[in-house]
């Protein structure tokens, strides 16, 4: 009976560590990634609409059909990148995420303050290149450090109702994503 319990025991370990190993690899392998699926339709630093998503096809990961969204994939390997966009009617987001996909910065409607979104997206080597200017506060300049030098920018606008969907999309449509 004490072999049983620790065969059992040895197999839910090793059942255990397996499991934690490819949880945790799964990501780094992945070839269809969200960045690779978003490469195939988007030039660099400019933003493009996403597609709405299909019960068959999305183009990135957990897409909602409520919200009208636009995608800028970037590169910060030559210079800053300055983003901007317009506030839609109902809600705005704006996500950042590196090329592996993980998140590292999020500012909303609500959080931004004004009727536009705007930041400076850069590394932190180029940022330490920045000037000192006691003119420029954080309160006029929004500056967002990168992690890495590729990456996405997901901005997402609220559609509550279909009728919505042009003033969503116009909104998207007017948002830049251009080196400084």
């Amino acid at each position: 009976m004490i072999r049983l319990g620790l065969w059992l025991l040895g197999a839910l370990l090793l059942g255990g560590i397996v499991h934690l190993a490819t949880v945790l690899l799964l990501p780094n392998v992945a070839t269809n990634d969200a960045y690779a699926r978003v490469s195939a339709i988007a030039p660099v630093n400019s933003v493009i609409p996403v597609p709405p998503p299909t019960p068959e096809n999305a183009l990135m990961p957990f897409m909602d059909p409520a919200f009208a969204t636009s995608v800028c994939r970037y590169d910060l390997s030559r210079a800053p990148l300055k983003f901007s966009v317009p506030i839609s009617p109902a809600y705005t987001s704006v996500s950042f995420y590196t090329r592996g996909d993980v998140a590292y910065y999020a500012i909303n409607d609500r959080a931004a303050g004004r009727r536009v979104i705007e930041l400076d997206l850069m590394t932190n080597a180029q940022r330490a290149e920045l000037p000192e200017n006691e003119d420029i506060t954080a309160a006029d300049r929004l500056i967002v450090t990168s992690p890495t030098t590729t990456g996405l920018i997901v901005i997402r606008a609220l559609t509550p109702e279909p009728g919505w969907t042009p003033a969503a999309r116009s909104s998207l449509a007017a948002a830049r994503c251009r080196p400084q």
